[in-house]
């Protein structure tokens, strides 16, 4: 494992009210050769043939040191060369693999080296699921079946091998429902992950397994969206794939958004066979998802109806129900409408979609985080601080969060299409050319039990489109810079409401270039009018370039953050500790900050209250805070990474 920071002390002063995070940076180690100089001391009781003898002794065993150290410096050098040439083509060091000869020629990430193996024609599986009493479904009575299809790579005779799979509602098999057209059935790998692996993967000796959840494409059962039917049904096909007999019983789970929520669902009551999950924006929860401190996206009224209408055609099996599809598409609008009473309906159907925490509890393979930076359908605090959390519940993490949106880190199409301040400045630096080298050696230990087991890091890019790679994020060497709105910007006070009335707060002018790289915080303090519910969404704006840095939303009810309501009151103050998604930018010097400060932004609702003549919540100040960092260009932490060429 690595440590970044071994060289730096930290220190915290204060200065003129503002509390101020700094660092002192200690002697950077040089690797050029040693020269020893000997210090000549005239001494009143030697005579000038004893000085002779001594300076040509001492000369002489300077010469000789410094012939040691340059042969020693060789040696350190040799053996480095050395190290480097005794590791395989996947084990080069991430500093090192813009270097690498990766082919440039397709819009995914490809590796060096092909594969040696053949591909065997796809099999068809139906995997019988025991369900537990409460997800028994109703209607047409029968087996709840997964259904799965799967390629082996062609082997040699007795040879397993491990499996990589993803699952996901969307393969359709009769153009039914809202997906329609647009979507093959999964004995078809899909264009996400399914191509991908079976072109890149399969052929180095990994099988690829595709498979429907209930109630969706040939899996049959009710559809319980995220739920625990759901959850139960994934953990059976792991289960089922460990122990075929051409299975070496490991089995990883990868896929982005809805299939990249399932690698969490899949984790939770852990089979004994899933050993690694690469969730690239996979929600964390269903909650979590839709509800950012108690601010409601829009989607989420209609999430679960959407989620159940999408796969349902005449068919009788598609028909069945369990009781939680007629709770779910309720359980949003009362949750929302309850605001103005100072509650919130959150129940089991709730708790039962929160991934995350029987994660913690019970599994201890590997999780791999994938995300965007600028992803706007399954925000990146999913990742961060969840990542700091595997790691102190003993799971080996890895993290990469670049500044493409909802997409994967290998899509410079994809990539090309952002737009200022939602990732553009960064392009193209966040097109990772060398991401299948970065997983071919995480699956390698994981599933096949080859080399040294990945060292835990998090790989993120600033907004102007560099890399850097730390052990911890936010970095260890982070420290805060705290600012009084009320003194030290202009313009914080005001009030917000779904009427039109905002408020915008601009800074000072920064005198040197700031790299902001964790979440910072706005504590806002406020008061309630009459209808004493109310939420705030704050935009931050680089105001000099008039560039969006990040936003930050909470009703009021979840001023402490978190999942929990607190009740509310007309007329009172409170304090709403809100915080920034995560946010690695660089504010350059002479640069001033603006914030704005509204009822609703995005895709976000507004508050019951919002269009009450009555609502609104009035600022009356509060405390801004930046997690900084302060590095040298030359810093150990920045890093070149390989990246598509620009074209014409």
């Amino acid at each position: 494992m690595f440590h970044i920071n071994e060289l730096y002390a930290k220190k915290r002063h204060t200065h003129d009210g503002v509390i101020v995070g700094s660092y002192m940076p200690g002697e950077d180690f040089v690797t050029n050769d040693d020269i020893l100089v000997a210090e000549i001391v005239t001494q009143p009781s030697s005579s000038r043939r004893d000085l002779n003898l001594s300076a040509i002794s001492t000369i002489a065993i300077s010469i000789v040191f410094l012939l040691m150290a340059m042969a020693f410096g060789e040696s350190i050098i040799n053996s480095m060369n050395d190290e480097i040439e005794d590791k395989e083509w996947w084990q080069t060091p991430l500093h090192l693999r813009h270097e690498m000869d990766l082919p440039t020629n397709k819009t995914r990430a490809q590796l060096p080296v092909n594969g040696t193996h053949k591909i065997l024609p796809m099999t068809e599986h139906f995997v019988e699921v025991e369900l537990p009493a409460s997800e028994q479904d109703a209607g047409v009575p029968g087996p709840a079946l997964m259904h799965v299809a799967l390629w082996l790579p062609e082997v040699e005779p007795g040879t397993k091998v491990p499996v990589i799979m993803t699952i996901h509602p969307y393969y359709d098999f009769g153009g039914e429902g809202i997906v329609g057209d647009d979507s093959e059935p999964n004995t078809v790998p899909d264009g996400g992950v399914g191509k991908w692996v079976h072109e890149i993967f399969v052929p180095h000796g990994y099988a690829l397994a595709q498979a429907s959840t209930f109630g969706t494409g040939e899996s049959t059962h009710c559809q319980d969206v995220k739920g625990l039917g759901e959850q139960t049904g994934i953990q059976a096909v792991v289960d089922w794939l460990g122990v075929q007999e051409w299975s070496n019983g490991n089995v990883g789970l990868m896929g982005k958004s809805y299939a990249g929520t399932t690698n969490w669902e899949a984790a939770q009551q852990p089979s004994e066979h899933l050993k690694t999950i690469v969730p690239i924006s996979g929600s964390i929860g269903v909650q979590e998802m839709f509800y950012r401190n108690g601010s409601s996206e829009s989607r989420a009224m209609l999430y679960d109806a959407l989620y159940e209408g999408a796969t349902t055609d005449a068919g009788t099996d598609d028909m069945r129900m369990c009781t939680d599809d007629l709770i779910g598409p309720l359980n949003p609008f009362s949750t929302w409408a309850g605001a103005e009473f100072g509650g919130a309906e959150w129940n089991d159907y709730w708790d039962e979609r929160r991934h995350l925490p029987d994660v913690l509890e019970n599994y201890r393979g590997s999780v791999y985080l994938v995300w965007g930076l600028q992803d706007w359908n399954v925000d990146p605090y999913h990742a961060f601080p969840t990542y700091q959390l595997m790691r102190d519940a003993g799971i080996n993490a890895r993290a990469i969060a670049g500044q493409w949106a909802h997409n994967y880190p290998d899509q410079p199409d994809k990539h090309g299409e952002l737009e200022s301040g939602y990732g553009k400045e960064a392009y193209p630096n966040m097109s990772r050319l060398d991401w299948a080298v970065e997983l071919f050696e995480w699956f390698n230990y994981y599933l096949k039990d080859i080399g040294e087991e990945p060292e835990p890091m998090v790989q993120i890019q600033t907004n102007d489109g560099r890399w850097h790679v730390e052990e911890t994020w936010p970095p260890e060497d982070m420290t805060w810079l705290l600012q009084d709105i009320s003194s030290d910007w202009d313009g914080a006070s005001g009030t917000v409401n779904g009427l039109g009335s905002s408020v915008t707060i601009t800074s000072g002018v920064f005198e040197q270039d700031t790299h902001v790289s964790g979440l910072p915080t706005l504590h806002l303090d406020v008061t309630t009018q009459a209808c004493q519910g109310g939420q705030i969404f704050a935009t931050l704006f680089d105001e000099t370039a008039n560039l969006r840095l990040g936003h930050a939303t909470m009703d009021i009810r979840y001023r402490d953050g978190g999942y929990d309501a607190k009740p509310t009151a007309p007329a009172s103050q409170y304090t709403m500790l809100m915080e920034f998604n995560p946010l690695d930018v660089v504010i350059p010097a002479g640069h001033s900050l603006r914030i704005e400060l509204t009822e609703t932004g995005e895709d976000y609702l507004p508050s019951p209250c919002a269009t009450n003549p009555l609502g609104g919540l009035t600022i009356n100040g509060g405390v801004i805070g930046f997690p900084i960092i302060d590095r040298s260009p030359s810093h150990e932490a920045w890093f070149e990474a390989a990246h598509w060429p620009i074209t014409a």
